[in-house]
């Protein structure tokens, strides 16, 4: 079974069919505040409380959380496209003219808006393929817009859920 080949293309677009919960996983690092848009923020654990999301081995903002040993997922509203868009995209300064608090047990952004906050401790990070899992302990957590409608990615575009 291992000669079997997937067309990287044909995967994305088939599980682009699996809609996900967009969030934005914010750390502090000595450079400055970090952040970037994740679409694989997972739940994994009651007791102890873990959560975590997957991270190209590539990319330059999971490294910046492993030095920081520490993050907060934003989980974003279906308002907050542009700040998505932002906070995907390679700019050298994603937190220009973005308002955000402090968690407050790390310091780690918190951005204004969100419909719920995870703030954790880094657990471990899982190799996985290209990838890296990222496992939280979770510190604190709270609903700032807890009315709010989520953002959804699905087959390649954001939208929401129930309107």
């Amino acid at each position: 079974m291992s000669d079997i080949e997937i067309d990287p293309g044909e995967f994305r677009r088939v599980l682009g069919h699996m809609p996900t919960g967009v969030t934005v996983v914010t750390c502090n690092s000595d450079d400055g505040p970090v952040g970037v848009a994740i679409g694989s923020f997972v739940s994994i654990s009651l007791d102890p409380p873990l959560v975590g999301f997957f991270l190209g081995t590539q990319s330059g903002s999971g490294a910046a959380i492993e030095a920081a040993g520490h993050y907060t997922v934003n989980v974003l509203t279906n308002e907050q496209v542009e700040l998505c868009g932002v906070m995907a995209s390679k700019s050298p300064d994603k937190f220009e003219g973005v308002d955000w608090t402090e968690a407050p047990n790390t310091g780690a952004p918190i951005l204004p808006g969100s419909l719920a906050v995870i703030e954790c401790s880094l657990d471990q990070t899982v190799a996985c393929g290209d990838h890296n899992l990222l496992i939280g302990r979770v510190l604190d957590l709270s609903t700032p817009t807890p009315d709010g409608s989520p953002m959804v990615f699905f087959t390649g575009k954001y939208g929401t859920f129930g309107e």
